[in-house]
């Protein structure tokens, strides 16, 4: 699906991520990246669906963005939008996108993700939600408006932070036109669709 040095490049990335995260006793030092399985069925969710307009919130050293980035590319998409809070991090992903030839096709964000989702014009068509669990509910409503008819929503760590990410699961539950799916693959990734509205009747 990618180039071989894409490939190798994010073989790197996942042994190096292994190893942070085995060593380190903090959890804010850890990258938590996808693992290769989650991160393939989040690119052929978006490039099966033809996204072009994706937004992350959560960007740790750039893996998932690559995946994506490379996504866009493939759907002749915009540039993803990416955001993560710490700088350090930002500058990796920024210079491991670069390393991947992909940079074109994202934009990293640094800064507070509720703030950016209030503060972003969209239209997205997708959006991939890998960071704070806690604050994804009220992420969610702040970009509600600015989500296409036929928006994917897609939020890692289902499985493995159940009681974290149930506020989420309940708020999009509660919207309409949406259907939805947990797929037990990594630490269990939610999908949810919304049926667009044809000729303006939502259809079923």
């Amino acid at each position: 699906m990618l180039t071989v040095e894409i490939e190798a490049l994010l073989h790197e990335l996942e042994v190096h991520g292994a190893e942070i995260d085995a060593t380190a006793t903090d959890r804010t030092q850890k990258l938590l990246n996808l693992e290769r399985p989650t991160a393939e069925l989040l690119f052929l969710l978006v490039t099966a669906s033809g996204r072009r307009r994706v937004l992350e919130i959560g960007t740790s050293n750039g893996y998932s963005a690559i995946w994506l980035a490379c996504a866009m590319a493939k759907t002749a998409g915009n540039p993803i939008t990416t955001i993560d809070r710490d700088a350090a991090r930002a500058a990796q992903a920024r210079e491991n996108l670069r390393r991947a030839g992909v940079q074109s096709h994202a934009q990293v964000i640094e800064g507070d993700a509720t703030r950016w989702c209030a503060a972003l014009d969209g239209p997205f068509d997708c959006v991939f939600f890998d960071a704070d669990r806690i604050s994804a509910p009220s992420q969610l409503e702040l970009l509600l408006p600015k989500l296409t008819d036929d928006v994917l929503l897609i939020a890692d760590n289902a499985l493995s932070h159940p009681e974290e990410i149930a506020g989420y699961l309940a708020t999009v539950s509660a919207l309409p036109q949406f259907d939805a799916t947990l797929v037990p693959v990594g630490k269990g990734l939610h999908v949810a669709y919304r049926r667009p509205h044809i000729n303006g009747v939502a259809s079923k």
